[in-house]
């Protein structure tokens, strides 16, 4: 897999959505040790503890708040996108949104599984320095 500065190196990431972003990463990280790791705007926070990750998203901004149950979502990293797209179609996955390049270095597409649950699966196809796009290290 290749490495991409603009995402945690972490396989399985969970995504949990706040309606303050600024507060839930001061409170996650005096309240559990996680260390701030990226910031993404006032949308969008990266935490770390040890090798794993979380990802601290604003509810009210992200495309899954659009879900009136939205809280949290699964982000993991894959090798190959749409080989796993393919996979998940062949699964019968309700897909959200196709494999899709962005400017910070990831290959990402969404799914819903059987029980409602959000997913997002993501391939590193870029080294892409955080700034490039608007991230910020503490």
């Amino acid at each position: 897999m290749i490495a991409n500065r603009s995402s945690p190196a972490a396989t399985v990431i969970p995504v949990l959505a706040y309606a303050d972003v600024a507060e839930a990463t001061e409170w996650l990280c005096r309240a559990f040790g996680f260390a701030l790791r990226l910031r993404i705007g006032t949308h969008r926070a990266q935490l770390v503890f040890g090798d794993g990750a979380v990802i601290v998203t604003d509810m009210e901004r992200d495309a899954d708040a659009r879900r009136p149950d939205y809280t949290h979502s699964v982000h993991v990293r894959v090798r190959d996108a749409a080989e796993h797209h393919a996979r998940a179609i062949g699964a019968g996955a309700r897909i959200i949104r196709p494999p899709t390049d962005y400017p910070f270095g990831e290959r990402q597409y969404t799914v819903d599984d059987l029980g409602g649950h959000r997913w997002t699966f993501s391939q590193s196809i870029a080294d892409v320095d955080p700034a490039s796009w608007d991230g910020t290290a503490p």
